[in-house]
C-alpha cells in the first residue's frame, strides 16, 4: 500500500503545482516609439485672391497666410509675368508649353 501511496501523492502534488497561476512579466503600457505622433497634422488654409481693374488682372496664392505666388496679366498685348513674393523680382515665361 505504501508503494501505491507515494506515486499517487507525487501525481497529486504535480497537479496542484500545475494549476497555480504563473505570473508573467508586466509589459509597459506607455508607447515607447519615438515616432508616435503627438498631435494630428493641421492643414494650412489656402487662399486665392483675384484683383482686376481696367488695365491688369492680379492673381495671388497664399498658404497659411504667407504669399506663395503672384501672377500679373496685363489686359494689353503684354505677356503675363510673375512676381517673387520675397524679393519682388519679376519673371516672364518665354516659351510656356
Amino acid at each position: 500500500m505504501r508503494a501505491l501511496c507515494i506515486p499517487l501523492l507525487c501525481a497529486l502534488s504535480g497537479l496542484v503545482f500545475a494549476t497555480e497561476p504563473v505570473s508573467a512579466p508586466i509589459a509597459p503600457t506607455t508607447p515607447t516609439s519615438p515616432t508616435a505622433p503627438t498631435s494630428p497634422k493641421v492643414e494650412k488654409r489656402t487662399e486665392r485672391i483675384h484683383v482686376e481693374d481696367t488695365a491688369t488682372r492680379i492673381d495671388e496664392l497664399r498658404v497659411g497666410g504667407e504669399t506663395q505666388t503672384i501672377t500679373v496679366q496685363p489686359k494689353s498685348s503684354m505677356p503675363a509675368y510673375q512676381i517673387a513674393p520675397k524679393t519682388g523680382e519679376r519673371s516672364w515665361k518665354v516659351l510656356g508649353f
